[in-house]
């Protein structure tokens, strides 16, 4: 089994860069961003070790390390810090720190620092001194938070509030039998939240069937759903079986829903209300039980006010709404999903990149990703075939990328003469993103360290 680290850092873009190089070193990597989340994962499940940064939004690492010394958590943590002065560095020491890093982080000195942690921690222990293990307390709870739950490898859920709070509803509602309908723009991943209902569901050994109804052209839906008999109709050369059957037991997700014809929807409904179809050119009725998932990137709403779209229909398959996020509402995530399709694309395209730079990590969290996470993967997998050194620049993400960047008002880049602006300047990025530094630094178009040394010269807590 892979050595597991917990990095705790404030800065996703460097978060994220350290988190895929540890990856490619052999490690299994978790990301927290404070020390309230990363209390949580550590209580959730083991680490063999923790990498912390000293400044975080809440807490120090210090008071991380005397809260898992107070737990009787006696994992290795290595504090890492833009502050290279002795006092931080004794005093990490002295509250039990294994070792101490300065950044910019060299990543050969890191690795050292790493392995000989890990190495000590393997070491026989001295009587009277518990070992470095995690035993599950009685006390605590059995949830898992989704941070430490696995998802499917073809898809990431993400860190950012909004997607908490997405797969929070995922997972409630998921054991119950209610039909769902999954509300978002194109390229959000709503068939992956109808997969995820249907995985988390008592139904998970059952059939899981996908249907596109934007595809179906209006005289074979009935046919795509309740099936056919052979000879019912030209073209049907043999019996078909339609999605409710092969469903059946299971769940049945409808994609694009808002696409069906009205006639349709009317056979539709039927069938949901009294759980049997009729394959076509049939006089035999079969029973069926699915669990129904449906998705649309239409407000169906006012569909019903147009008459495009059947009210009494509406209200069958939304006995419960997810609202799937746009990608810009997810900045926290951004990153990681970029890191996430660069990995994909590393083994699709058999290259070995290891992630984004300062500039294009930039471009990505600020541009307005209108195609969301399907533009992001395509775009990412386009720069990987491009990219000429180890990591992808501005240059290869493509012009509707670079425009931004390049167009920006020189109002909004850093002013470096007018001290009283500039600390004004920084009082109000601070208040916009809500004491966050990183995204106060990217909106200030500075990197974290220079903020942290303005913050110190200007004494603003």
């Amino acid at each position: 089994m892979p050595h597991s680290i917990l990095i705790v850092e404030d800065d996703l873009t460097f978060a994220t860069m350290l988190k895929t190089w540890l990856g490619k070193k052999g490690f299994s990597v978790d990301t927290a961003s404070s020390n309230a989340r990363a209390r949580k994962q550590l209580d959730a499940q083991p680490y063999d070790l923790v990498l912390s940064d000293l400044r975080l939004p809440d807490q120090d690492g210090i008071f991380l390390l005397s809260w898992m010394k107070e737990q009787k958590y006696n994992i290795p943590l290595i504090i890492m810090t833009g502050y290279a002065d002795i006092q931080s560095a004794v005093q990490a020491i002295k509250h039990g720190a294994s070792d101490y890093i300065s950044k910019p982080v060299q990543p050969d000195e890191l690795l050292k620092k790493i392995n000989e942690a890990l190495q000590n921690k393997a070491l026989p222990t001295p009587a009277g001194i518990e070992k470095n293990t995690v035993t599950p307390k009685a006390s605590k709870s059995k949830a898992v938070p989704h941070s430490a739950t696995v998802p499917p490898s073809n898809f990431l859920e993400g860190e950012s509030e909004a997607a908490r709070q997405l797969y929070n509803y995922v997972g409630l509602v998921a054991p119950t039998p209610m039909s769902v309908l999954i509300n978002g723009a194109s390229g959000t991943g709503k068939e992956y939240v109808a997969h995820r209902i249907h995985q988390l569901s008592k139904r998970a050994d059952k059939p899981f069937i996908a249907i596109d109804c934007g595809s179906i052209p209006k005289e074979l839906a009935a046919s795509e759903f309740f099936g056919h008999v052979k000879g019912s109709f030209t073209g049907a050369l043999n019996d078909k079986t339609g999605a409710f059957v092969e469903a059946n037991g299971g769940t049945l997700f409808l994609d694009e829903i808002g696409n069906l014809s009205y006639e349709v929807q009317i056979q539709l409904l039927r069938a949901l209300q009294e759980r049997r179809i009729r394959p076509v050119g049939s006089n035999k009725e079969i029973e069926v039980d699915v669990r129904l998932v449906s998705a649309t990137n239409e407000n169906l709403q006012q569909a019903i006010e147009k008459g495009n779209f059947r009210e009494d229909l509406y209200h069958r398959i939304n006995e419960f709404t997810l609202r799937m996020p746009a990608l810009k509402e997810r900045q926290e995530d951004i990153l990681l999903f970029a890191n996430f399709f660069l990995d994909q694309a590393n083994r699709e395209l058999d290259r070995q990149l290891i992630g984004f730079d300062a500039a294009a990590s930039q471009a990505l969290q600020t541009y307005s990703w209108p195609g969301n996470l399907r533009q992001l993967k395509n775009i990412v997998k386009r720069a990987t075939l491009l990219a000429q050194s180890n990591f992808i620049t501005l240059a290869e993400l493509g012009y509707e990328l670079q425009e931004p960047v390049m167009s920006a008002s020189p109002q909004t880049t850093f002013s470096l003469h007018d001290e009283a602006a500039e600390k004004k300047r920084i009082l109000e990025a601070l208040k916009q993103t809500g004491n966050n530094k990183s995204k106060a630094a990217i909106l200030l178009g500075i990197d974290r360290k220079t903020l942290y040394n303005k913050l110190k010269l200007y004494d603003i807590q």
